[in-house]
């Protein structure tokens, strides 16, 4: 099983991994190029999306500056909006549905570590990263809204018509047809 394999189905990975770093290194090429394009270059700005996302629907708009790790595990639906300075971290797969609202700065991580430091860090004396990593793929419904400054944790599911709060930490899978928000996020009210 490659690095990538692993990487994939949550197994522990070498993020150092050559395949890794070169799909990683073709995303930061990419990313430089759409963070500085002219915010009306519609032509270059959907080309780019394109080799970048591993799925893009039509009418998406995502506002630079947008950071990702390797960019094709991530899938967005059609008519989605990303505003600025939000990053997606893409170990594993991120599947935003149609008509999701994402507001500034949010984030949304695949990536975790043990949380006891002698599971997380073991030095092997190998080009290797001397961290533990795993993932977990993240999903996001259609018709949600996602309010500012938002965290989402590796694992969660999100269903449809949801609204998050502004500033919240989502740790747990959101039901659909609800309002919730806080640290931890948790379901307010239905909607």
């Amino acid at each position: 099983m490659t690095e990538k394999e692993k990487m994939l189905c949550g197994i522990a990975y070498n993020s150092r991994d050559p395949e890794l770093l070169s799909i990683h290194g073709r995303a930061r090429k990419l990313l430089q190029a759409y963070n500085n394009l002219e915010s009306l270059d519609e032509k270059n700005t959907k080309a780019l999306l394109s080799k970048l996302l591993g799925h893009i629907g039509n009418n998406v708009w995502i506002s630079p500056p947008f950071f990702c790790d390797y960019g094709e595990n991530i899938s967005i639906g059609a008519n989605t909006f990303i505003n600025s300075n939000c990053v997606l971290l893409d170990d594993n797969k991120i599947q935003v549905g149609e008509n999701v609202l994402i507001a500034p700065f949010v984030q949304i991580y695949t990536a975790s570590h043990p949380l006891k430091a002698s599971d997380r860090i073991k030095f092997n004396g190998k080009n290797e990263a001397p961290y533990v990593t795993f993932t977990k793929p993240v999903t996001i419904g259609n018709n949600v809204w996602i309010g500012g400054g938002t965290i989402i944790m590796p694992g969660v599911v999100i269903g449809d018509n949801v609204t998050i709060g502004a500033g919240s930490v989502v740790t747990k899978n959101i039901p659909s047809d609800v309002l919730a928000f806080g640290n931890p996020c948790k379901v307010i009210k239905k909607i």
